[in-house]
């Protein structure tokens, strides 16, 4: 790993490959307190901190044409990843690259996650891993002559909140250190997350929190994949009153309730299958998944910032009553 304060980038070649384990793990324990659905939601004010023209106006330069894309070793994921990095550099964090390569269809790519903590203060060794990749798929077959598949909601949207919450955190001490992985070649079969979860040393990470397509849907509803394999996290998100938020949240599309099952579609994918209990926020597929009219001007920016404010706080609020 490299780690930045001033802007530096290497290359690391490390093999590797996407591997789809047979035997997933059915229980995933993670030890709650407070989550009677009588216990009222620990709700934290996140509106002082998290701007919704800042989170937009990152949204829109990740998922402008001149980052064509951001597909994995492109020049647009490389101006992507300096955004990131710089944006986190600017609000005092560290940065550590963790560069890798890998091999697929006969192409070698070079990819590159992007880290940074914030250490806890009572649980500085132990982790939540909140993780939202930053590459898309590029430039591919034009529709309506756009060839740019600019990826908006998938995963601008997720990488732009990760940016408000560390500005957020930064200000709003955790009591478990939170890493915060900007995560690279998720299109190209998971491998940002595959890499990490395999080289991410002793770090006991406790909860993963993955953010893929959070920024658009026209029945103002986000889904909650993950809680089907930890029942604390079930009860905990069953207990909270539905107007405490002002957007509507779903448990599902886990494999019981007849709906698409996510729990290998996105980077969480490799943090459960090594026994790390996740949640993965995100929207049904719509009308631009995986093509170019994915953009800007599509997504719901009132939807999007209340759905951030919403992660924030069930981030911040799981913290606390995590043992």
């Amino acid at each position: 790993m490299i780690t930045l304060k001033p802007f530096l980038l290497l290359f690391l070649i490390a093999a590797c490959t996407l591997s789809f384990g047979q035997n997933l793990p059915t229980s995933l324990p993670l030890n709650l307190i407070d989550t009677n659905p009588k216990t009222p939601f620990n709700y934290f004010d996140a509106t002082s901190t998290i701007s919704a023209q800042s989170l937009l106006e990152h949204l829109a330069f990740l998922s402008s044409d001149e980052l064509e894309g951001r597909k994995t070793g492109e020049p647009g994921n490389l101006i992507a990843r300096n955004h990131i990095i710089n944006e986190l550099l600017s609000q005092g964090l560290e940065v550590t690259l963790q560069p890798f390569s890998f091999e697929r269809r006969g192409t070698t790519y070079d990819a590159v996650n992007i880290i940074t903590a914030i250490k806890g203060s009572e649980n500085p060794d132990k982790y939540i891993a909140i993780t939202a990749h930053y590459d898309h798929v590029g430039i591919g077959k034009a529709v309506d002559n756009d060839s740019i598949y600019n990826g908006a909601d998938d995963n601008a949207s997720g990488v732009a909140a990760m940016l408000a919450m560390t500005k957020f955190f930064k200000e709003n001490p955790p009591k478990n250190s939170l890493l915060f992985i900007a995560l690279d070649a998720e299109e190209l079969g998971l491998q940002g997350a595959k890499y990490f979860v395999e080289n991410k040393g002793d770090k006991n990470i406790l909860l993963n929190i993955n953010m893929d397509m959070i920024s658009r849907n026209k029945n103002n509803e986000i889904y909650i994949c993950g809680t089907r394999y930890t029942p604390s996290l079930a009860e905990y998100f069953n207990g909270i009153p539905e107007s405490t938020f002002p957007v509507k949240f779903t448990l599902g599309h886990d494999g019981l309730d007849g709906k698409d099952d996510w729990s290998t579609q996105s980077d969480h994918f490799h943090f459960y299958r090594n026994n790390i209990p996740f949640l993965y926020f995100g929207v049904e597929d719509h009308s631009g998944y995986h093509k170019p009219s994915d953009e800007f001007q599509f997504i719901h920016p009132d939807f999007y910032y209340q759905v951030v404010k919403f992660i924030t706080n069930s981030i911040a609020d799981l913290d606390s009553k995590i043992e």
